[in-house]
C-alpha cells in the first residue's frame, strides 16, 4: 500500500526545537504518522503540551529540558530518547536563533551565540545521534536549512552563514554516513509567520515585498513544512540523502516581476 510506504509506525523521533512554531507543527506530524515521541526544548512551557498531544494519538512520548547551546544536554537528550523510548530512528534538529543587525553593528558574542545554536548544535546533535543509528544499523536525520542557505538578504548575515553552513553539513554527513543507511537531508523554508519572523512580518513594507517575491502570493505557515518533514522521515524518502528540499512558495524558482 503506497500509505504504508510514509507510515513511522514503530519509529522514535527526537525533535530538538519543538516548543512552538516549525519544531511544534514536524513534531506533531510525526506523531500522526505513528512515531513514537521525545520533544525537547530549552522553553518548557509548551513541550509537556506537545507531548501531551503525542500521548492522545496513543504514542509514547517525552519532553526534555535542552539548550541547543550546551552540547552535553544536546547528548543527554538522545541518551535520554533512547532510555525512554527504547531507540531512535529520527532526529529533526530545529533549534535556532536570528538577530537581525547591520554587519558593522554585529559583535563577537551575538555571532558566536547564533552559530553554537544554528550549526554548532546541528553537527554535535547529529554526531550523537548517529552513533545510536550506526548501532541499529540506518536512521533518518533532518536539519532546517533556510531561504538564506543560498540567498543573500539584508542584516541577516551570521543567520545566514548558520544555514549556509547547516546546507553544507547536510551534504557533507549524507556523504559520510551512507556506508551506515543514516539518511540526512534539510528543509529549507521560504518566509514562514513565526515568532523568529514576527518583525518581519510586523513590517508592512517587508511583509509587503515578501508576498509580491513569492509566486503564491502569501506566507508560509509551520504547517506547510510538516508533508515534507514526513516523507524524509519515512521509508518513501529511502533513496534520498544530501538534499535541501526547499518550501517556500516558489520563492526561490523566480520572480513574477
Amino acid at each position: 500500500m503506497i500509505l504504508d510506504r510514509f507510515s513511522l509506525a514503530g519509529k522514535v523521533a527526537l525533535v530538538v526545537g519543538a516548543s512552538r512554531g516549525i519544531g511544534r507543527a514536524i513534531a506533531e506530524g510525526l506523531a500522526e504518522a505513528g512515531a513514537d515521541l521525545a520533544v525537547a526544548s530549552r522553553s518548557t512551557d509548551d513541550l509537556e503540551e506537545a507531548a501531551g498531544r503525542a500521548r492522545a494519538l496513543g504514542r509514547n512520548a517525552l519532553a526534555l529540558t535542552v539548550d541547543a547551546r550546551d552540547l552535553e544536554q544536546l547528548r543527554g537528550a538522545v541518551d535520554r530518547t533512547v532510555e525512554g523510548l527504547g531507540r531512535l530512528d529520527i532526529l529533526v534538529y530545529v533549534a535556532g536563533m536570528n538577530r537581525r543587525m547591520p554587519v558593522l553593528e554585529m559583535s563577537p558574542e551575538v555571532y558566536q551565540e547564533i552559530m553554537d545554536v544554528n550549526l554548532r548544535g546541528a553537527y554535535f546533535a547529529s554526531q550523537a545521534a548517529a552513533a545510536v543509528m550506526v548501532r541499529q544499523g540506518g536512521g533518518k536525520i533532518i536539519h532546517i536549512a533556510s531561504l538564506t542557505s543560498t540567498f543573500g538578504l539584508k542584516h541577516v548575515s551570521v543567520y545566514g552563514a548558520s544555514k549556509g553552513g547547516v546546507a553544507q553539513l547536510t551534504k557533507a554527513l549524507a556523504v559520510e554516513w551512507a556506508e551506515h543507511n543514516i539518511l540526512v537531508n534539510a528543509i529549507a523554508p521560504g518566509f514562514i509567520e513565526t515568532a523568529l519572523t514576527g518583525p518581519v512580518f510586523a513590517d508592512p513594507r517587508r511583509r509587503q515585498w515578501i508576498l509580491d517575491r513569492t509566486p503564491l502570493k502569501r506566507p508560509g505557515r509551520p504547517d506547510d513544512l510538516v508533508g515534507t518533514a514526513v516523507w524524509l522521515a519515512s521509508p518513501a524518502s529511502d533513496f534520498v540523502t544530501g538534499q535541501i528540499v526547499y518550501v517556500d512558495g516558489g520563492f526561490t524558482a523566480g520572480s513574477q516581476w
